[in-house]
């Protein structure tokens, strides 16, 4: 079952974030499974919204974030927030 992930990141710039995920994006399968992803900015920080086919998935991806997150100096982060979905849909795709 789909699970949607919420992550709250005060304190995190889009520089930042961009970083990473420029860090991440050159490491092969690290985003199998996440079938959407946002990245907001809101006054204190960021908050990222994601969608991964399964929590096992996210998990797997955690395990490699986390390193690479320590690396550049992000400090521990309150684990985000994890629910299953009821449903989700992405318009234009089949299904």
């Amino acid at each position: 079952m789909a699970i949607l992930v919420h992550a709250v990141l005060d304190g995190v710039s889009t520089d930042q974030y961009d970083t990473l995920h420029a860090r991440l994006q050159s490491m092969p399968g690290v985003f199998d499974g996440c079938l959407a992803h946002a990245c907001v900015g809101t006054d204190s920080g960021l908050e990222i919204f994601d969608i991964w086919a399964s929590e096992e998935q996210m998990k797997a991806f955690a395990e490699k974030m986390m390193p690479v997150a320590a690396d550049l100096g992000w400090a521990d982060r309150p684990r985000p927030r994890v629910v299953s979905t009821h449903n989700y849909w992405v318009p234009g795709a089949d299904g």
